[in-house]
């Protein structure tokens, strides 16, 4: 903890402790794993924002946004009608990969191949 003080800018350390859980941007939420189906968006806990798996991924639900989460590894992105995973496994793979939403339209960037 100590060397993340010296190491690691206060500007730095100060926009992830300011950091949101879950972002709604127009039909999207963005948010880390996933959420609880069947409780709404604004009633979603720190817990399953940031560690859920299942039910989350084989929900087929509508939460009336489309769910851009990570935390599950994948081969390439899971695109579902209800999310998108862009977790690629970067620290495992070294294969980092975003998701680019232009309207309904997306199409995915990636550090390269995987290792």
């Amino acid at each position: 903890r100590d060397r993340l003080q010296t190491e690691v800018p206060a500007t730095h350390r100060r926009l992830l402790v300011d950091l949101e859980l879950a972002l709604p941007f127009g039909d999207y939420l963005f948010c880390h794993a996933g959420i609880r189906p069947g409780v709404p968006l604004a009633d979603q806990v720190e817990e399953d924002l940031i560690w859920i798996r299942e039910p989350f991924l084989s929900w087929v639900g509508d939460a009336g946004k489309i769910i851009v989460h990570g935390h599950t590894v994948e081969d390439a992105p899971a695109i579902r009608r209800n999310r998108i995973g862009i977790d690629t496994g970067a620290c495992y793979t070294g294969n980092l990969t975003c998701v680019v939403l232009e309207g309904t339209d997306h199409r995915f960037l990636s550090t390269g191949q995987p290792r």
